[in-house]
């Protein structure tokens, strides 16, 4: 399999691990169980971003670099709208509060808000993939 397969496989893999993570995230909402529908959510972006960056060229291992890639290769560039940007920042440190720190708690609206924005998010990730265009928010 050619080097562009690999990719376009990998691609595909991160996007469907979005969905999933959206799903979970959904579920997980559902049950009551909001740290985890946080984490879930963030995780959706995560993979989608992955996938989108990776289309690119460019694979990252660490949140971080990701985060930062996202920002600057993405946001800056203006190939997506800023709110995306800020979207995912919005998960990130969610994710981060929800994950770590103690006696943390959230609310079902601002779960449901979180979980619209990792669906749009993925969405747009998706479009850059696909090269259908971009969402607005």
């Amino acid at each position: 399999m050619s080097r562009g397969a690999d990719t376009a496989r990998a691609v595909a893999f991160w996007l469907d691990k979005a969905d999933t993570a959206l799903a979970s995230a959904r579920s997980e909402h559902a049950a009551g169980r909001f740290d985890f529908a946080v984490n879930r959510a963030y995780y959706a972006a995560f993979f989608a971003a992955s996938a989108a960056l990776l289309h690119r060229g460019r694979r990252f291992a660490k949140h971080a670099g990701l985060r930062a890639a996202l920002h600057r290769e993405l946001v800056k560039s203006g190939t997506i709208n800023a709110e995306w940007g800020r979207a995912f920042d919005r998960l990130f440190e969610s994710r981060q509060r929800a994950d770590y720190l103690e006696f943390v708690g959230f609310e079902a609206g601002e779960v449901e808000k979180l979980i619209a924005d990792a669906v749009g998010f993925v969405g747009e990730m998706r479009r850059l993939v696909e090269g259908t265009g971009s969402a607005i928010l």
